[in-house]
């Protein structure tokens, strides 16, 4: 039988292994530090590392001792006061330590063990067990669709993927190759003269001079005469045709920006998305995300104006919502791609518009997704929107999922529910 031991160190000099197996062990307080971290720190630093703390009743080491209970007998060195049989008072007090009283000159005890986990650590503890529900592999009825990559280039090919740069290239290099040897006595030959002509003037060294010239100009037409480009030149664009990723997803996150929304709660939902960004991009390789911010107009906007703009209007959800349907019916068919949406809201909408908003979810919107997430920051009571969305959540079951939020530590619960990941 084989044992393999990993002695693998990592920055700080200890052991992997066993900083996973440390890991392992107090895997509940840094859970707990990790949500702590999430619900109080700044936006910017969310996903830095950070310390967690340890009390030091948990990081003893367990020993056996005996019970309470029984009939024991002990022999206790320097003993001058007992015998056999005598029995020994209760302390007075009840023996203290209840944490009552004044301070003592005798005791001793440890403080909370602290320790560092870096970046790598805290995500993965912060997104462990979370997943975006429903994802199934499309495109399993047609095994042939592909994608025509580049990939190198090659010798032979049709003359449409030809790559004259390559080609080009490929000639000069051989051109320089193969007249290596007459370059070379040129170099030898255009010497020799002009030691010739640092010489006094004589008949004899002009003679030499007009030889060595005739034969220099006879190895440049042998170099000229070499082919400009060759058959062997040829370069084409390597084409290979690769199978298209069978499980693509696409997150769009919708956030309300309009002037109900203050900025109180427009950070809430910011933080919210953050912590969305960071875990689709961190788990899933093959996942595109769109930002969508609305008001009384809805639009398409890159990170950084999502969540940085100070744009703000109105209130009219159902834009958003055409809008996403838009875009999913022109660049996600549901066919090939795994549809998500995030939307964050005060629930306060324009009048008769909330009605709207679920039409278009029920016909246009949820028949092609594989899950729709509406999250509500309120502090008071819902408003119009989220009742419409109850009759939707009814209808929909797990393809349909409604939170609250009312303050900052409410959002990585409300963030871990929408995305737990299910048996």
């Amino acid at each position: 039988m084989s044992y393999i031991i990993d002695r693998r160190l990592n920055a700080k000099k200890k052991s992997t292994v066993n900083r996973q197996r440390f890991l392992r062990r107090y895997k509940k307080h840094i859970k707990r530090a990790v949500e702590d971290a999430v619900n109080t720190r700044s936006i910017r630093d969310i996903d830095r590392g950070g310390e967690v703390s340890i009390p030091s009743k948990d990081i003893s080491e367990p020993v056996f001792h005996h019970g309470s209970g029984g009939i024991r007998q002990r022999v206790f060195p320097g003993n001058k006061e007992f015998v056999v049989g005598d029995e020994i008072k209760r302390p007075e007090g009840g023996g203290g330590g209840s944490g009552q009283g004044q301070a003592s000159n005798q005791g001793e005890g440890e403080d909370e063990f602290t320790f560092q986990i870096n970046q790598e650590e805290f995500l993965d503890f912060m997104f462990e067990d979370l997943e975006l529900p429903n994802m199934i592999k499309k495109q399993l009825r047609d095994a042939t669709s592909f994608e025509v990559r580049r990939a190198g280039f090659t010798s032979v090919g049709s003359p449409d993927k030809l790559n004259v740069v390559r080609s080009l290239r490929a000639a000069n290099a051989r051109r320089i190759a193969l007249s290596g040897k007459e370059r070379r006595k040129i170099r030898e030959l255009k010497a020799e003269i002009k030691t010739l002509e640092g010489l006094p003037p004589s008949q004899e060294a002009v003679l030499q001079i007009a030889a060595l010239n005739e034969e220099i100009k006879t190895l440049n037409k042998r170099i000229k005469r070499m082919p400009f480009i060759d058959e062997f030149d040829l370069k084409y664009n390597n084409l290979v045709r690769t199978p298209v990723p069978s499980s693509k997803a696409v997150m769009f996150c919708v956030m309300d920006v309009s002037g109900s929304m203050t900025q109180s709660i427009k950070d809430t939902a910011k933080r919210f998305f953050i912590l969305l960004y960071l875990f689709l991009t961190r788990s899933y390789k093959k996942i595109e995300v769109v930002f969508v911010r609305h008001h009384t107009h809805a639009k398409e906007v890159d990170e950084e104006e999502f969540f940085y703009s100070r744009e703000t209007g109105g209130t009219i959800v159902s834009s958003a919502l055409n809008l996403s349907a838009e875009i999913i019916q022109e660049r996600y068919p549901p066919g090939d791609w795994n549809v998500y949406v995030a939307q964050a809201s005060d629930g306060d909408n324009w009048d008769g518009d909330s009605h709207l908003c679920r039409q278009v979810l029920e016909q246009r919107i949820l028949p092609m997704v594989q899950y729709f997430a509406y999250v509500e920051i309120t502090t008071g009571s819902h408003q119009n929107l989220w009742l419409e969305y109850e009759q939707i959540r009814e209808k929909f079951g797990e393809t349909f999922a409604m939170q609250t939020i009312v303050e900052a530590s409410d959002i990585y619960p409300v963030f871990r529910k929408l995305f737990e990941k299910k048996e």
